[in-house]
């Protein structure tokens, strides 16, 4: 099929597509086709019987691609894209030294194009839904909100709602704004609110027990990061004598809303206070590699039953890495050391990366599927590359052979976002002309503190 033809007939506002493979809950399938109108899914069935039901549509039959669930990246922080390697090589505890301080010195336009530009990385990335963990910068909710609607990837976006240092009045009326920011977005089908607190510790026990059930009622999710490192444990231990963890599920704020991001440093009885309490984990390998401590067992999350999703912590947005680096990590730490050749057996990691993730993400009803029902949040995949000829287990191949520059196509409810790596309705280079013009300038006004110099200054002084 003609690229050019195949482009133009995924911008059509009903569609019945009939790649070679698929990839559903139960793994890759050939002969499905996929019928798609006003941005959802309403069938998957063999391509004769869609064909007989819709007789208008001609089908589209790419050959040698693969259709399969948009990525679902369960932590970011999208307002921290200016920052990237400035982070790199430095000691755990970035947030206090880079992000807070890059964050807080943004201005509303600034923040609008790191979160623009970090939607655009995400998608470019075969990510269709973002879950950002709430921004620290005061106008950061509405360059956020803005930004990923113009991009047109699906968000779940938190107001972080810390408490810590302050009074009772403050602390309701952050509940009222929560309330506030629970109503902020109707009419805005990719915009899905949730609330946050940074850490533990950064609020009272009422707050953080108040957060959670309010989460609870307005059936979104509470995102909380525990459990990243030493110092985050450590930290717990001298304020509250309980393990982030455990404080949680003291004060009541452990449950089927809460995601809580890493968990690296859990133990055994913590683990059980996730399973039992059917707490979701933002498993995020590359953030562990860069500056954790520890790697999350997420395949004994999966066989205690403890739901978790695939999460980039903003590090790079490519969710093919992504799941190589999710399987990579546990042969290194624990299927190295126990035997284990498989660590998720080629189906754990993509399975964890789309629907896990959705999830995980509160959005199980709304994508991460291929599904009726569900939106049409889909990658499209050239298959007909050197790295996957011959092919022989296409689940495996995913998670370690498959590349980015394999998306053609990335739908988000149905409309076609990119074609090739590029937005189909806006101007991304002249968004990079602008990142450029103002990045250098906030960075270098930002009161961020480097532990290490630049890597050609580090390799200079012989270090």
């Amino acid at each position: 099929m003609n690229p050019e033809t195949l482009r133009r007939a995924l911008q059509a506002d009903e569609l019945l597509i009939a790649p070679d493979w698929m990839l559903l809950e139960e793994g890759p399938v050939q002969g499905r086709a996929l019928h798609i109108a006003a941005g959802t899914i309403t069938a998957v069935a063999p391509l004769d019987v869609l064909r007989e039901r819709h007789p208008h549509l001609v089908p589209l039959e790419p050959p040698h691609r693969l259709l399969m669930p948009g990525f679902v990246d369960v932590h970011h922080h999208l307002t921290q894209s200016f920052g990237k390697a400035l982070a790199f090589g430095e000691p755990s505890e970035i947030f206090r030294r880079i992000w807070v301080p890059l964050e807080a010195s943004l201005d509303a336009r600034s923040l609008h194009l790191a979160a623009k530009l970090a939607s655009l990385e995400a998608l470019r990335g075969g990510f269709t839904t973002v879950c950002d963990a709430g921004t620290r910068a005061k106008e950061g909710l509405d360059a956020i909100a803005d930004a990923t609607r113009e991009a047109g990837i699906r968000c779940v976006l938190a107001l972080t709602c810390n408490d810590a240092g302050g009074d009772e009045t403050g602390r309701q009326a952050l509940l009222a704004k929560a309330e506030t920011h629970l109503a902020a977005f109707p009419g805005q089908p990719l915009l899905h609110p949730s609330l946050a607190i940074s850490t533990p510790e950064a609020a009272s026990d009422a707050q953080l027990h108040a957060i959670a059930r309010l989460s609870a009622e307005a059936g979104v999710v509470f995102q909380i990061h525990v459990n990243e490192h030493l110092a985050s444990v450590e930290r717990s231990l001298v304020s509250r004598g309980q393990r982030p963890l455990e404080h949680l599920a003291a004060v009541g704020a452990l449950g089927p809303q809460t995601l809580v991001a890493h968990a690296t440093l859990a133990t055994p009885h913590e683990l059980l206070l996730l399973r039992d309490s059917d707490t979701a984990v933002a498993y995020n390998p590359v953030a562990s590699s860069w500056k954790g401590n520890a790697v999350a067992d997420a395949p004994l999350m999966a066989a205690l039953g403890i739901r978790f999703g695939l999460g980039t912590d903003g590090t790079r947005s490519d969710g093919f890495r992504l799941m190589d680096a999710a399987e990579t990590a546990q042969r290194l730490t624990r299927g190295l050391a126990t035997g284990d050749s498989s660590c998720g057996g080629g189906w754990l990691w993509p399975q964890h990366a789309t629907g896990g993730g959705a999830d995980a993400a509160g959005l199980s009803g709304v994508t991460g599927r291929i599904a009726a029902g569900q939106a049409a949040d889909l990658l499209l995949l050239d298959l007909d590359v050197p790295e996957l000829c011959p092919s022989w287990d296409l689940g495996w191949e995913l998670v370690r052979l498959a590349a980015r520059d394999q998306i053609e196509a990335v739908l988000v409810a149905g409309r076609l976002r990119l074609w090739k790596g590029w937005p189909v309705d806006w101007d991304a280079r002249a968004l990079m002309e602008e990142v450029r013009a103002v990045a250098r300038h906030d960075v270098v006004r930002a009161p961020i503190q480097k532990i290490h110099p630049l890597s050609y200054q580090h390799r200079a002084a012989g270090r």
